[in-house]
């Protein structure tokens, strides 16, 4: 039975490895695994398209196929006209996707033309590729995919889209674009991350009875991040006071550019930090106090200036809006002789790019552009390998890496956190810089008590992409960073 999505994220080698230890070492029978996840799909299917009668189902190669020829033959059987693709020729099929075309053939039923199962169908099938995709989809079936994502017919893809990376997320060529993806045994990392949400549509997962004992022995290549009780938000002290709670010291804001510095600045204060301090540029020093008067708003005219700021300061918020000239480059300069905590966004990514430097008390908050100014190459390369790109920016640069966009990836040396709050009206400016502050707000008060700069980091993410989320429910469109602000609270409360 699907249940409800779990923590524990893996790489398609490692479910491949927990589908051959509950064959092997539990003794279930591989095609008695095949045989529930064609049950599963069926039963998904009928739950999310009750009026569906007739299905067109194409089937590939693979183990993938055979859970397509399973759910031909079940669905069949229940009275619902199927008409059955075959990407591959059935003859060269092996193992027990061998023995699902064999006992769907049994019943008699003539193999369908691509072009003809769509004509009439209610809903469509992807048990084409599964995850032992290993190159990029091209020829007849990139163009048998390109079709079937212009029909206006649902589809239901079996474990992952066809096409989809079920590591790293990314489109190898052509990828199917489901309303309904059931995956199977584990959660793939691919799915949560990179082009995966935008591909799999609504997500299930049947682990097919696989025992427990069976993931116990694996550990997972990343999981979820999700806040776990009070543990995340214990209740204040009642004798609680703005010096218990933290205090942070936002540094940004350069010459005309004092937006991103006070959304920065205004979200680690609705975070629940006790003092914030911004130091900015004497332009607007004195024009950001009138908008929210609870910043303590510094003109900094050169980098002698945060001497006294930094005293005071528990943690950092280092780039938004700082601007990579003089006046930027000698902050960034001056900063590294301090010894705490720091949050680093935005222009700071940037000036560190240019001159590399490894310290463990930092958390970098690139988006994929940053990212790829880290690790000198392009946008489109970090996007290809998402996980691997967290991974090489945080051994180059030491702390923790939270690699922005859909499925935001957590990674420090210990390991990776995905988070998967956070919804597409987030695509506007200033949402980095009020995720900068939240971070460094939870932070100054020492949340989660696990005290982990990680921990940290990915509850942000998960604070700012819940807090999004409220703010999007009057829609997607036009939502700006500003709205989130006023929702923090109603999250962290919660």
């Amino acid at each position: 039975m699907p249940i409800p999505l779990p923590e524990a994220l893996y790489t398609a080698a490692q479910v491949r490895e927990l589908d051959r230890r509950a064959i092997e070492d539990q003794g279930i029978p591989g095609y008695t695994l095949m045989g529930r996840a064609g049950a599963a799909a069926l039963e998904r299917l009928q739950r999310q398209w009750p009026q569906a009668g007739t299905l067109a189902i194409y089937c590939g190669p693979g183990n993938n196929g055979g859970d397509g020829y399973v759910l031909a033959r079940l669905a069949h059987e229940a009275g619902l006209s199927v008409q059955v693709v075959a990407a591959t020729d059935p003859a060269r099929l092996r193992g027990e996707a061998a023995l699902a075309w064999q006992d769907w053939h049994a019943l008699g039923q003539p193999l369908s033309t691509p072009e003809t199962a769509l004509d009439g169908a209610d809903v469509i099938v992807d048990a084409l590729l599964g995850t032992g995709l290993t190159r990029a989809v091209e020829g007849d079936l990139a163009r048998l995919i390109h079709r079937i994502n212009q029909t206006p017919t649902p589809v239901l893809a079996l474990d992952i889209p066809s096409g989809l990376n079920g590591d790293t997320g990314a489109v190898m060529g052509a990828v199917i674009e489901a309303d309904v993806t059931l995956s199977f045994i584990g959660l793939k990392l691919g799915l949560m991350t990179g082009a995966g949400p935008a591909c799999r549509g609504a997500l299930f997962l049947d682990e097919l009875e696989v025992p427990a004992s069976v993931f116990d022995a694996l550990p997972p290549a990343a999981r979820r991040f999700w806040p776990h009780g009070s543990r995340a938000f214990p209740p204040r002290p009642r004798d609680a006071h703005k010096g218990h709670c933290g205090h942070v010291l936002v540094i940004g804001g350069g010459q005309g550019m004092p937006g991103a510095a006070r959304l920065a600045a205004e979200a680690a204060a609705r975070t629940g930090a006790g003092l914030v301090s911004l130091a900015t540029h004497p332009d607007h020093a004195a024009f950001i106090p009138l908008a929210r008067p609870e910043l303590m708003c510094h003109g900094i005219h050169c980098p002698d200036d945060l001497k006294g700021l930094l005293a005071r300061a528990d943690v950092v918020a280092m780039g938004p809006g700082l601007g990579t000239g003089d006046w930027g480059q000698r902050l960034w300069a001056y900063l590294g002789d301090w010894h705490g905590p720091i949050v680093v966004d935005a222009d700071a990514l940037n000036l560190l790019a240019a001159a590399p430097q490894y310290r463990e008390d930092w958390i970098l908050t690139p988006h994929p552009g940053e990212a790829g100014r880290l690790l000198g190459c392009d946008t489109p390369t970090i996007q290809v390998d998402r996980p691997g790109a967290a991974a090489a920016i945080t051994r180059r640069y030491g702390g923790v890496c939270v690699l922005k966009g859909a499925g935001s990836l957590i990674q420090d040396a210990a390991g990776l956190w995905l988070c998967d709050t956070g919804n597409p009206g987030m695509a506007s400016g200033g949402m980095g810089d009020v995720l900068t502050g939240i971070i460094a707000g939870l932070l100054a008060q020492g949340l989660p008590v696990d005290d982990t700069l990680a921990a940290s980091a990915a509850l942000g993410c998960w604070v700012h992409g819940a807090a999004a989320d409220r703010a999007a429910r009057s829609g997607e469109r036009g939502l700006l960073a500003s709205d989130v602000l006023c929702h923090l609270p109603e999250v962290i409360n919660s």
